[in-house]
């Protein structure tokens, strides 16, 4: 305990109303957020008894202050330390560091014939949102099973917009082409509402009414029809049978809590109208040592704070606050929310599958920590450092013949990479195919940022390139007036193979040969080839999206209508772009004037 700060003596003056505490440092910043249902018992708690663990203690030593907040009730007290906990991230308090907003099946209501659609983010455009699902893996698997059930089409508006014959997942029989009118809009409206059925775990529903309809088909003598209704209910039911829980057709969420000291893993298994959608592991921060109890109530609210909660979850330990947490969760929520800690049946078997996953998780992260942690040290006795970096960033230009040039640069840390971190840079205003000046512009836009305060400068700055690149590193660095970060380039060798590279090193550009068999050179691979994977990922995107915008979308005058009779009528926009200004003028709608532009545009 602090000698400046007499614990004691502060808490006989406190309230015993509930409220939130705040323990500061010496120099004001927050060490750790704490919630009371009566703070006159629970500050003096800590300054009155055995102090529980070391760490603790080590906590207390740094005390300077304690700030209180009261409140009504304990539950308002709960969620204002679940709001201070998020803004001020103190360094003793359990932390889930999880910023990945949730993806969704997004289901449009504006269209004659919605689409199926990935989404995340927010939710402001019209239509019905499913989920949340707990991976973008889950969300395109499940995308797959509804393409080859209902055949609703899951394509971009501006591809669907612009058809003037059916696509290949009309070929493949995932699409009934709707673009083209091969399709009733109320046979396809049909489809959606099964679609929506299934979504709504109520695939019951839409087998019997498939089961009316394949009896109607084979009455009528239409036995192909029959045949194709069978064998959609057939793949319905394997797919129903498949991963339920067995009596219950809910959402709830099945959550387990394994490892013990500063190493937590908690793992999250959703099921969404009694189907198991996917499970997903998470690895709070835990520097106090707390209980798994105490680690698992902590996530709970931190967790459905800012995600939709299920009526039902079940937990593999007893927390304390069981009654306070649902009566939190169950205000957010709008309706009863249950905590469960010993289930019975299919509810148990699962919990215990989710304790294996959380243990073995846990093992295997410990297990890659260590070995990151080696291979730092590799890279610090290779580079000649007085320590190991905490922190590196490493840069990387994609392009295709100097269109859509993207940068990327990703981040990683003594426990690998960050990926939150992570940023891309849109380059413009250079020459095509320029990548010094590519470079360069990525550089500049970073670390202005950096160098107003906007994040932390690296240790280690690996640019993917010789000494011209380097030679670009080191200008941008010199004109910020950046001088603590150690620039690195990373050459291929002349046969561009893995573990064959050279690294010129510092402004003197020092030449470094690793073994290929280095943990020190597997780590600067690893970094260099996440750079480049990020960096041509996102300058795929930019050359989609460049391309998805049909040319005659910007055409004054030229709305769906005229801009699908063009296409139906030339059988496509190259056959579009090859007529004159007198065959433009043939199709119905389109005037001499408009066929001018429209020439001049695609010219």
């Amino acid at each position: 305990m602090s000698a400046r700060f007499d614990g004691k003596k502060f808490a006989a003056r406190l309230t015993s109303a509930p409220g939130v505490y705040r323990m500061l440092g010496p120099a004001g910043k927050v060490l750790y957020v704490g919630k009371a249902h009566n703070l006159k018992k629970r500050v003096g708690s800590y300054f009155t008894r055995a102090i529980p663990n070391s760490r603790i203690g080590a906590m207390l030593d740094q005390v300077a202050a304690i700030e209180i907040s009261v409140t009504r009730t304990e539950a308002e007290a709960l969620l204002l330390e679940n709001q201070l906990i998020k803004e001020l991230r103190p360094r003793y308090n359990v932390l889930l560091r999880d910023d990945k907003s949730y993806p969704f099946i997004y289901l449009s209501s504006k269209d004659e014939f919605p689409r199926l659609a990935f989404h995340r983010g927010a939710r402001r455009a019209p239509g019905q949102y499913f989920g949340p699902f707990p991976s973008a893996y889950a969300v395109r698997d499940s995308l797959s099973q509804m393409q080859k059930l209902f055949r609703v089409r899951q394509c971009e508006d501006s591809f669907f917009r612009n058809r003037s014959r059916p696509c290949l997942q009309y070929q493949i029989q995932r699409c009934t082409a709707p673009c083209v009118d091969l399709i009733s809009p109320e046979r396809y409206a049909d489809d959606v509402r099964h679609a929506v059925l299934f979504l709504e775990g109520r695939s019951t529903e839409v087998i019997r009414e498939l089961g009316d309809q394949m009896e109607a088909a084979s009455k009528a003598l239409e036995f192909e029809k029959a045949a194709r209704i069978r064998d959609r209910i057939a793949n319905l039911k394997r797919i129903q049978a498949q991963q339920y829980v067995a009596g219950t057709r809910e959402d709830l969420d099945i959550i387990a809590v394994a490892g013990g000291g500063t190493s937590v893993c908690v793992q999250v298994f959703f099921f969404r109208a009694g189907r198991n959608i996917g499970n997903r592991a998470f690895f709070p921060s835990n520097p106090g040592s707390a209980e798994l109890a105490e680690v698992l109530q902590a996530f709970l609210v931190q967790y459905y704070s800012r995600r939709p909660v299920p009526p039902q979850v079940v937990a593999s330990h007893a927390i304390a606050d069981r009654e306070l947490v649902e009566q939190v969760l169950g205000d957010r929520a709008g309706r009863k929310v249950r905590v469960l800690h010993r289930p019975r049946g299919d509810k148990a078997k699962w919990l215990e599958i989710a304790r294996n996953n959380a243990d073995t998780a846990l093992k295997s992260q410990l297990a890659g920590k260590a070995g990151q942690r080696k291979r730092m040290e590799a890279l610090r006795e290779l580079l000649d450092l007085d320590e190991a970096p905490a922190r590196m960033e490493c840069f990387d230009i994609s392009h295709t013949q100097g269109d859509a040039t993207v940068a990327s640069c990703v981040v990683f840390d003594a426990d690998g990479p960050v990926k939150s971190d992570y940023r891309r840079f849109n380059i413009k205003g250079i020459t095509p195919g320029d990548d010094y000046a590519a470079l360069r512009q990525a550089l500049e836009r970073r670390y202005k940022r950096l160098k107003s305060g906007e994040g932390k400068l690296p240790d280690i700055l690996f640019i993917d390139g010789g000494k011209g690149q380097l030679t670009q590193g080191r200008e941008v660095l010199q004109e910020l007036q950046i001088d603590q970060v150690l620039l690195v380039g990373v050459a291929k060798g002349p046969d561009r193979k893995a573990g064959d590279e050279t690294l010129f090193v510092g402004s003197e550009q020092r030449q470094v040969r690793p073994p290929a068999d280095s943990p020190a050179s597997h780590l600067v691979q690893n970094i260099r080839d996440e750079a480049h994977r990020f960096a041509i990922t996102g300058h795929r995107q930019r050359r989609s999206n460049a391309r998805q915008r049909s040319t005659l979308e910007g055409v004054e005058g030229i709305g769906p209508s005229r801009r699908r009779r063009l296409l139906k009528h030339f059988g496509g926009l190259q056959g579009v772009r090859r007529a004159g200004v007198e065959e433009l003028c043939a199709v119905e709608g389109i005037s001499r004037e408009l066929a001018r532009r429209i020439y001049d545009a695609l010219h």
